[in-house]
């Protein structure tokens, strides 16, 4: 079928046959559709939408326009998983759950992006660490996905090229909220990575992607679905966005978080609670652990040995970052000069966050971006983030800002001051695992 005659089927809302769908992917990847034609394509299918066997055929192209990892020939002795998020504040999960997963015996070739909006970029938080590769060359990936079971690094050219083209259009032609084109780019790049099961992280709430509750269900379900489909066993869980996820914001005040998890100083928390979670749907679906209780003791033994962090610190220093950033992580790890507290006005309960305001003030900060090519200043970011219902008394803490000149954070506390709201009464939060959605492949 020509391309435009493609485009204009699914214009006109006719279903597209896979091999249809197919060329159309191959020629977004080696440029024989021109940028109108994808343009065309890409609102085609933002109007109409398009049926689950049309999202599996793009999901798979996608994931076919280029290289594949396989990894039957380093004869690894366990399962290749791999995370997703949708992304939020305070979401750090990649850099503690990746090596606890391939501490309990996982192979986790993790690829992650950059902060996007309010939202902070996985690669980021580790750039944040002096000297880290995110963009090593495929020996280097493979031997420490084989040796140090982990190693989360950026997008290769050679994964999903249709996905950066088609992806780049949909950014300037309005398109970027179509369900299928959401599902395809995430699960394309994903499922090129060869893995045996995937999970998925879908946030829900003020912080989160999509804008309503329904809209992260549905989007929860169609990835669950499609990939499934596709061939890899995949599991959703809807997750709270309702506030920051850990109790700081930032890139480099995000990696002493993950540390003080890794390390057991920090025990508890929402953060640790849905990594935990996320971990055990791993090794269930790995086939690491019998059933939830075994997934869970797994994982405690492994945190608590110190098991989890070590395969951190191999991931770190085989990519290019210092080999003692455990025990010497403020001698590596930037801060910023000049550190405020946020203060409440009155005495209340912590009723509302803003979760998205309160991402941007990060952004503000120069934590994030406003542009593709803004420089992020790693050192700055916010700690001791108070939680949604706690009692707050008048002239408490509300947050700590981390900023590089007093006037950044005298913008940023004024933002805060809108993004936190006091209550009379108790507001008790949501729920953190709100559901969780699994499917086999068939």
């Amino acid at each position: 079928m020509l391309p435009q005659e493609a485009i204009r089927a699914k214009r006109d809302g006719r279903p597209l046959p896979p091999d249809a769908i197919r060329e159309l992917v191959s020629g977004i990847a080696d440029g024989r559709l021109s940028d109108a034609q994808v343009g065309a394509l890409a609102m085609a299918i933002y109007l109409q939408g398009m049926d689950d066997a049309e999202t599996v055929a793009l999901t798979e192209a996608t994931r076919d326009s280029g290289e594949v990892l396989d990894w039957t020939g380093l004869d690894l002795p366990g399962p290749v998983l791999d995370k997703h998020s949708t992304g939020g504040v305070g979401d750090l999960v990649s850099l503690v759950l990746g090596p606890w997963v391939a501490a309990c015996g996982g192979h986790v070739p993790m690829i992650s992006g950059r902060g996007l909006g309010h939202t902070g970029g996985t690669l980021d938080k580790l750039e944040a660490i002096p000297g880290y590769s995110v963009t090593p060359d495929t020996a280097t990936f493979r031997r420490l996905v084989k040796d140090a079971g982990v190693a989360i690094i950026g997008q290769t050219g050679s994964l999903a090229p249709a996905d950066k083209r088609l992806y780049a259009v949909r950014d300037v032609t309005a398109t970027v909220e179509s369900l299928p084109l959401i599902v395809a780019s995430i699960l394309g790049k994903k499922l090129a990575c060869g893995l045996d099961a995937l999970v998925m992280d879908v946030k829900v709430g003020s912080g989160a992607f999509m804008p309503t509750p329904a809209a992260s269900r549905e989007l929860a379900e169609a990835i669950a679905t499609v990939a499934s489909r596709a061939g890899t066993p995949t599991t959703a869980l809807l997750t709270d966005m309702s506030q920051p996820l850990a109790p700081c914001a930032g890139n480099a005040v995000e990696v002493r978080e993950a540390l003080a998890v890794l390390t057991g100083e920090r025990r508890g928390g929402r953060l640790l609670e849905v990594t935990r979670t996320l971990a055990a749907e791993m090794l269930l679906a790995g086939g690491l652990a019998a059933d939830r209780d075994a997934a869970f003791a797994r994982l405690d033994e492994r945190l608590a040995s110190g098991a989890a962090a070590e395969r951190f610190a191999r991931m770190v220093a085989g990519l290019g970052g210092p080999s003692d950033l455990l025990e010497r992580a403020d001698a590596h790890l930037p801060a910023a000069p000049v550190v405020r507290e946020v203060r409440a006005a009155r005495a209340g309960h912590l009723g509302a966050i803003d979760t998205r305001a309160v991402g941007m003030a990060v952004v503000e900060l120069g934590g994030g971006r406003r542009h593709p090519a803004d420089a992020i200043d790693p050192a700055v970011g916010l700690t001791d983030i108070a939680e949604l219902g706690a009692a707050i008394a008048a002239g408490q803490p509300l947050a700590r800002i981390h900023a590089r000149r007093e006037a950044d954070a005298e913008r940023a506390e004024a933002r805060l001051h809108d993004a936190l709201t006091l209550s009379d009464a108790p507001c008790p939060a949501p729920p953190l695992i709100q559901d969780t959605i699994r499917r086999e492949a068939p």
